[in-house]
């Protein structure tokens, strides 16, 4: 076996640099992916088009609207009446209306109803609460504003003080990078080492090597092995591209990173393996693998959609899903530092979920081409 497993882990070296697929899966993939979701995918909403209308314009309703001017999430758009600015908001240019009555300032001054009116448009229901959000604090802001100048009562003084833990800058960018680390994780543990195990099927590789005089243990370890590399590669450039091209802290130990990354892709490497030995076509493998790791990964392991907002029984379905606790430790490590109550019970998820997948691939796999 000292003999024969270097031979076979030198085999799978060989047929990856001869695959270009396998290059591409392994690296070209995950920069792709790290740069579209890096530059062109966010979960923010700057820069929002919002109609202003004053119908009594005076000092107070300018010196409420410069604050939308001076925020970084709008692009104010003055208007003169309230139908103007549905049209626009109905036909998509505008997003929201800001409206001040012309008894605004008797409303501010008596507390007589809501001073200003909000109209959001709730197609996107993200952008809409983002939205909202963003007026409310423009508007809270100019209330303490007012109140710091003694121009309102005492009852309507505000002291507004904001802290937010482990992501300051709200920026969706630190959020999602860490999670796409599992996904990639996932394309080169799982449906890279499918697809390549089917293609030797198809090749007549397998058979070849089953014909000598290694164990199916020994064949399965010199792919773990191998993929398990190929894999680690891919996470070194994951890594490095998050950290330094796209500034995302990395707050935790690089070692517990490290740890986790392994034990998922572990978990990776035997769901692939164990696809490969149901299907024994590179078409077959390829739609399981994505159907049953790649498109889990993307919508079920918090990623991108919260966990808390699925339905229970969605949620209960969630704990199915490797990547689930693979993001959980990415987002901790990455964002909060080694916060050991919530990465150890993933940890430990993700240990028993390699022993099944790696010792049921074990159990199924049998050196006969049958």
């Amino acid at each position: 076996m000292n003999r024969r497993l270097p031979a076979l882990i030198r085999k799978e070296f060989i047929q990856v640099v001869r695959d270009p697929s396998s290059i591409a899966i392994a690296f070209v993939l995950p920069v792709i992916l790290l740069l579209l979701f890096g530059y062109g995918v966010s979960l923010d909403a700057k820069r929002v088009p919002l109609a202003l209308i004053a119908e009594r314009p005076s000092p107070e309703t300018q010196s409420l609207f410069s604050g939308f001017y001076r925020s970084e999430y709008f692009v104010p758009v003055p208007m003169a009446d309230m139908a103007g600015a549905e049209r626009l908001l109905v036909e998509g240019e505008i997003k929201g209306i800001v409206y001040l009555q012309s008894d605004f300032l008797r409303r501010l001054k008596t507390g007589g109803g809501a001073p200003i009116q909000l109209i959001v448009n709730g197609i996107d229901a993200n952008t809409a609460r983002l939205v909202q959000g963003y007026v409310t604090g423009v508007w809270l802001q100019w209330l303490q504003h007012r109140a710091l100048e003694d121009r309102l009562p005492p009852a309507q003084a505000i002291d507004l003080q904001q802290r937010i833990w482990y992501n300051p800058e709200v920026e969706s960018r630190n959020f999602l990078v860490p999670g796409l680390i599992a996904v990639i994780m996932t394309l080169i543990g799982a449906l890279l080492t499918s697809m390549v195990i089917a293609r030797e099927w198809e090749r007549g590789t397998m058979e070849a090597l089953m014909s000598t005089p290694v164990t199916m243990g020994e064949i399965l370890l010199g792919k773990i092995v191998t993929y398990f590399l190929l894999g680690t590669g891919g996470l070194l450039l994951a890594v490095a591209m998050a950290v330094w091209l796209f500034q995302v802290p990395l707050r935790g130990s690089f070692w517990l990173l490290w740890l986790g990354s392994s034990l998922f892709l572990l978990v990776a490497l035997g769901m692939g393996l164990l696809i490969s030995t149901v299907a024994r076509n590179q078409f077959v493998a390829g739609q399981i693998a994505i159907i049953t790791t790649f498109l889990p990964a993307f919508i079920l392991s918090g990623f991108i959609f919260e966990i808390g907002s699925m339905p229970t029984a969605i949620q209960w379905l969630t704990h199915l899903i490797p990547a689930r606790y693979y993001v959980a430790v990415l987002q901790t490590v990455f964002l909060a530092g080694d916060i050991w109550p919530v990465v150890w019970p993933n940890l430990l998820a993700l240990v028993l979920m390699a022993v099944f997948f790696l010792g049921r691939t074990r159990q199924l796999s049998r050196k006969r081409l049958e």
